[in-house]
C-alpha cells in the first residue's frame, strides 16, 4: 500500500518535530514530506511537494491558516487539509471549514484518533472534532449572531414598528427619509427571516429582541 504523504505546518518549531516524529514512528503508511512555519510557506511547498495530505495550523505570525487554505483551493492545489490546531471558536472554525478545509482536528486529539483523521482526509472523507462537530451543527441551526443581530438605529425602527407606527411617522421621528426606513425594513426582514412587518414584530418578541408585549 502506497504511504500517505504529509506536509506539516505550523510555527512551532517544537510541535513540528512532534508531529514528524510521531508519524515516523507509526511506521504504517505515512511519510512526511516536509515542514513550514507558516501559511505563505506551506502553500507554497503544498505545491512544490504534492502531499497528499497538509496538517495546517490556523493562527501563525507571517500566514494564517485560512488564508492559506484559500490560496490551497484558488490554486487548485491536489492535497487534502486537516486543521490541527489548539482553537476551536466559531471564528476559527467557520472560517476554516468555508475556505476549503477537508477536516478539523485539536490538538489535544489522542495518536489514534489523528492517524485516524489523516486517513479519512487523505480519501477526501470529512474529519470533524466532536467539538468542533457540535458547533458547525449549531452554526447552520442558528445564524451566527454577528450576521442576525439588528443595528441600534433597526432596532429603533422596529421598536416603532411594534407600535404600529407607519413608515411615514417613522421617517420624521428620526428625521430619516420614508426611502431609508424602507431599506432597514428590508434588512430587518432578512435578519430576522420574515417577509412583513407583523411577522418581524412577532419574531423580534419571540426572540426577545423586544421586550414582552
Amino acid at each position: 500500500m502506497t504511504d500517505i504523504t504529509l506536509l506539516i505546518v505550523d510555527d512551532h518549531p517544537v510541535v513540528r518535530d512532534g508531529l514528524r516524529g510521531m508519524f515516523a514512528a507509526e511506521g504504517s503508511g505515512f511519510r512526511v514530506l516536509g515542514e513550514a512555519p507558516d501559511g505563505v510557506r506551506g502553500v507554497e511547498l503544498a505545491l512544490e511537494l504534492d502531499p497528499d495530505v497538509v496538517l495546517m495550523d490556523l493562527r501563525m505570525p507571517g500566514g494564517g491558516g485560512v488564508d492559506a487554505i484559500s490560496e490551497l483551493g484558488r490554486r487548485g492545489a491536489r492535497s487534502r487539509v486537516l486543521v490541527l490546531t489548539t482553537y476551536d471558536t466559531d471564528t476559527d472554525t467557520l472560517p476554516a471549514i468555508e475556505a476549503g478545509a477537508t477536516g478539523y482536528l485539536l490538538k489535544d486529539a489522542p495518536r489514534e484518533e489523528l492517524f485516524a483523521a489523516v486517513r479519512a482526509a487523505a480519501e477526501g472523507r470529512t474529519v470533524l472534532s466532536p467539538a468542533v462537530a457540535s458547533r458547525l451543527v449549531t452554526a447552520v441551526r442558528a445564524p451566527a449572531a454577528a450576521d442576525s443581530a439588528l443595528s441600534a438605529r433597526e432596532g429603533e425602527i422596529l421598536a416603532l414598528v411594534a407600535k404600529g407606527t407607519a413608515n411615514r411617522a417613522i421617517a420624521a421621528e428620526l428625521f430619516i427619509s420614508e426611502a431609508t426606513v424602507k431599506t432597514h425594513l428590508t434588512h430587518i426582514y432578512a435578519k430576522l427571516g420574515v417577509n412583513d412587518r407583523a411577522s418581524a414584530v412577532a419574531t423580534a418578541y419571540d426572540r426577545r429582541i423586544l421586550g414582552g408585549p
